[in-house]
């Protein structure tokens, strides 16, 4: 048993001073004789970080849809396993992949199991549901139709994935795909949410445009990503619904923006604060490996983000990409938070992340399942 010291501790929604955690067989337990005692000195101790939206196949690079497209499946894996090692190198234990190709995310999560200390633990959605020609539909994942997406869903729950994920509206990743159009009507949205609840699994919805925003929250979706061009009425009906919003955010600053971008992130963070101030549940995700600014282990970033551009609080958003985060994954009963009975995925930092959020990216140990990979 292993009881670690540190001068703070976030536990995924509370603050506690010169806080004592025990560890043994890979979970957080209450109490114990330990023997062995690590002391983190000047740190904050909090729960492994949990990325709600990260693509482990795309590779950041200058052209992350051509190198994906003309990768190998066996080059594609050795790029994802890099992918997760530098994840878990920024406190990142648990991601949510939302759009693999030829499933190899679940190789990936099989793998990973059977030995955490090489990356995060994965919830896979495979290849997103697309229409032909539709966003990523490089990725494999073509449907049209009710039945022709029924039958998708059907696919992926008896492939073992995680999580659906739909592509409702087009994106900026795709040339020729529009993100303020819909791509798919009501009645599609409906049949996705309905064959995958029929399979005891969550439905997350890729939408930008606010009517097809309306549409998913209407259909039952579990989750929102992205929400870009929400209304204060598109924002209304997310409240009423308790619809949980994941926002894609976060950059690594050495990489900056084209101009055009850089408008349209000052108008996201807008809504993004409009979000939080209405009351609907916002939780944390990257969109790792879509562009060079955006590459694995960004999270800590986009939590920063929230504060310096959204106005969430410090506390408010570490709980976007913990505890909220793991809730809206569907972990939260044993990731997230650091409590009796959870998993000993853990991250500490230099320094004190509720007072200068920025923090959180002064990495100085990370615990995988009672395991270090990084030592202070």
């Amino acid at each position: 048993m292993l009881a670690i010291r540190a001068a703070r501790l976030f536990d995924g929604r509370t603050v506690t001073r010169d806080p004592v955690v025990l560890v043994d067989a890979g979970r957080i337990v209450e109490k114990g004789s330990p023997a062995e005692v690590l002391d983190l000195g000047d740190a904050t101790l909090l729960p492994g970080l949990v990325d709600a939206h990260t693509h482990l196949a795309l590779d950041a690079s200058d052209d992350p849809v051509g190198r994906v497209v003309a990768a190998s499946d066996d080059e594609l894996l050795d790029s994802m396993r890099a992918a997760a090692r530098t994840a878990l190198a920024a406190g990142i234990t648990t991601v949510r992949d939302l759009g693999d190709r030829g499933y190899l995310s679940l190789v990936l999560r099989d793998e990973l199991a059977r030995d955490p200390m090489a990356g995060p633990q994965v919830l896979a959605a495979g290849p997103p549901i697309t229409t032909s020609g539709g966003h990523c539909w490089f990725l494999g994942g073509e449907a049209d139709g009710v039945e022709g997406i029924r039958a998708a869903v059907r696919e992926r729950a008896e492939r073992g994935v995680d999580v659906i994920k739909i592509m409702a509206t087009g994106g900026e990743l795709t040339p020729g795909s529009l993100a303020d159009t819909a791509q798919y009507g009501p009645d599609e949205l409906r049949a996705a949410v309905d064959e995958a609840h029929r399979h005891g699994l969550p439905v997350t919805a890729h939408a930008h445009a606010a009517g097809t925003i309306v549409d998913a929250v209407a259909a039952g979706v579990d989750t929102i990503e992205h929400c870009s061009y929400a209304t204060d009425e598109v924002i209304g009906v997310l409240r009423q619904a308790g619809t949980v919003v994941s926002v894609t955010v976060g950059a690594d600053p050495r990489f900056p923006y084209p101009p055009r971008l850089v408008t349209l992130l000052v108008e996201y963070f807008q809504m993004v604060a409009r979000l939080r101030e209405a009351g609907v549940p916002v939780v944390c995700g990257s969109d790792a490996g879509i562009r060079e600014a955006k590459p694995h282990g960004v999270l800590p970033y986009g939590v920063a983000a929230l504060v310096e551009r959204a106005g969430f609080s410090p506390a408010e958003a570490l709980r976007a990409a913990t505890s909220l985060a793991a809730d809206a994954c569907g972990v939260g009963d044993r990731k997230g938070r650091i409590a009796p009975g959870y998993d000993a995925d853990l991250l500490a930092v230099r320094g004190d992340p509720l007072t200068d959020i920025t923090a959180l990216t002064r990495v100085s140990a990370v615990m995988r399942t009672g395991r270090l990979l990084r030592s202070p």
